[in-house]
Formats: structure tokens, C-alpha cells, sequence
């Protein structure tokens, strides 16, 4: 069974810091690329960023730009996203995502990702 739980969500103010990370179990996830994806309250959920299998492939929406780095680590089947210089417009439940082939195919693209874990939310006071 696959299965991605987030944690590391939480309560912050604007220009703090976090990581975000995400378990996997039940697929061999070295072959996959993963992605982190958000919803705001009352928005549809958007890209914001993605790793590709072996990690050297990454992309990050311009929102997040210069702010967040995604990394993952494959012995642990987990991925990472550190997200700096947080700003209140990046509150929302963070998701965690698996594409559903193997490689590196339109990493932004939500349809490309099958599994899904149940997210983490981040609030960001100013």
C-alpha cells in the first residue's frame, strides 16, 4: 500500500523558517520524481515544487522562487522542502505527491501525480 505522510507544518511569522517533510512507503520512490504542491483557503491547489528521481532535477514555482528548496533523500524514502522567509500569501495545506511513472515527466503537472498524502497545514502570521 502507498502511503506519503507529511509533517512539520505549523503556526510561524512572517520572515521565519520551516521544513516540511514527507515519508513515502510502498513503491520504490528512487525511480520517481515527487512534488509538493498547496492550497490556500479558498484557492485551487497549486504547484510549488518537485524533485526529480535522482534528485539532481528540480522546479519551483515563481512564487516560491529563491525561498524554498526541495531535497530528497532515497535511503529514506523522504523528501524535504525548506521554505525561508516565509510570507503570510504562502498559508495553506502543504501536499506531498508521487508521479505516477517512473522519471521526470511535466513535474508541475498535478495530473501527472498519483499518490497523494493527506497534507500539512502552514500559517504564516504578519
Amino acid at each position: 500500500q502507498v502511503q506519503l505522510v507529511e509533517s512539520g507544518g505549523g503556526l510561524v511569522q512572517a520572515g521565519d523558517s520551516l521544513r516540511l517533510s514527507c515519508a513515502a512507503s510502498g513503491r520504490t520512490y528512487s525511480t520517481y520524481a515527487m512534488g509538493w504542491f498547496r492550497q490556500a483557503p479558498g484557492k485551487e491547489r497549486e504547484f510549488v515544487a518537485a524533485i526529480g528521481y535522482s534528485g539532481d532535477n528540480t522546479l519551483y514555482a515563481d512564487s516560491v522562487k529563491g525561498r524554498f528548496t526541495i531535497s530528497r533523500d532515497n535511503d529514506k524514502n523522504t523528501i524535504y522542502l525548506r521554505m525561508n522567509n516565509l510570507k503570510p500569501e504562502d498559508t495553506a495545506v502543504y501536499f506531498c505527491a508521487t508521479e505516477s511513472a517512473p522519471g521526470d515527466y511535466g513535474m508541475n503537472l498535478q495530473a501527472n501525480y498519483d499518490y497523494w498524502g493527506h497534507g500539512t497545514r502552514v500559517t504564516v502570521s504578519s
